[in-house]
């Protein structure tokens, strides 16, 4: 009974996929959404912007570039919705684990491809004048091929996806920088790592003592420098701080449920779990590299006299 539903469930598919990434790029869609903003936004991106990672201002004038959620959600939103509904195929789907293909890998990684376009719907200029966005751009590439070879990872490929997650660690951990330090966030995180290996370390065996070992360093390091911005209580902060903050940490519980239950004992509804968190770190740290300037020009919020 499988075979007449498969040709047509796939036809299915591409129709939506066609409706949901090819419409939306056509040159008048573009065209409309571009209409009346460009003074302003070319006014907003005139200012130098701060990078990633790099003390905001305090005090009136930080305060006068702070931008809301709701702002980044009418602004960045549409740019989003392929993401979601590439998230929504992949739960209403939900292709066995049991049996992996080229078909339920494509279908993994297309949330992924989904954050290529956004970051690219923002324009090739925007990616080569941010090294933030280059090389988190470059994290999501690494991070699609290593979801691929977890597809496999009953065949021996675990290895593989996991040294692609490593890069892709460091290439997030490049893009927020080393300012501020944040010695004592860093040291919190140190200790979290450490403890996480504690518990990793009486199920590990062979190469996975080290591997896992260098791994869990190189994810904690990720989630110093994400979080070393973030300042919740008693001053301003920007919405790059927070999503990458919140996108570290959706990363680590997400990979860290994947570890627990690979070698320590069967977690419940853990792939549910694991591929919630993750979608929703990556979506997180690419929404990141989008400075409040960018949101204000993109809704035409600078003033012009």
């Amino acid at each position: 009974m499988r075979e007449p539903r498969a040709p047509a469930a796939r036809a299915v598919l591409s129709l939506t996929l066609l409706q949901a990434y090819v419409v939306p790029l056509l040159p008048g869609s573009v065209s409309r959404r571009g209409q009346g903003r460009s003074r302003s936004r070319g006014q907003a991106r005139a200012q130098p912007q701060p990078a990633l990672g790099v003390v905001a201002p305090s005090g009136p004038a930080a305060a006068a570039n702070m931008v809301s959620p709701v702002t980044v959600v009418k602004s960045e939103g549409p740019k989003l919705v392929p993401f979601f509904k590439a998230t929504c195929i992949y739960f209403v789907l939900w292709l066995p684990s049991s049996n992996p293909s080229w078909f339920s890998a494509l279908i993994k990684c297309l949330p992924i491809f989904c954050l290529w376009l956004f970051l690219l719907a923002h324009g090739f200029g925007f990616l080569l004048a941010n090294p933030s966005a280059t090389r988190i751009f470059a994290g999501l590439v690494f991070s699609s091929v290593g979801d691929a070879f977890l597809i496999w990872q009953d065949q021996g490929y675990f290895v593989h996806g996991l040294l692609m997650f490593a890069v892709t660690h460091v290439l997030y951990a490049s893009a927020f920088g080393m300012q501020p330090l944040a010695l004592r966030k860093g040291l919190v995180m140190a200790v979290l790592s450490g403890l996480c290996y504690a518990l990793l370390y009486p199920h590990l065996s062979g190469p996975y003592i080290y591997l896992v070992g260098v791994y869990v360093a190189l994810i904690g390091f990720m989630g110093w420098r994400a979080v070393a911005g973030l300042r919740l209580v008693g001053a301003h902060w920007r919405w790059t701080e927070l999503a990458a903050g919140s996108g570290a940490l959706f990363f680590i519980i997400s990979d860290l449920t994947i570890a627990i239950n690979k070698f320590c004992f069967p977690v419940p509804y853990s792939r549910a779990i694991i591929m919630a968190t993750y979608y929703a770190a990556q979506m997180l740290i690419a929404l990141s590299v989008v400075e409040s300037r960018d949101l204000a020009g993109d809704l035409g919020m600078s003033k012009v006299d």
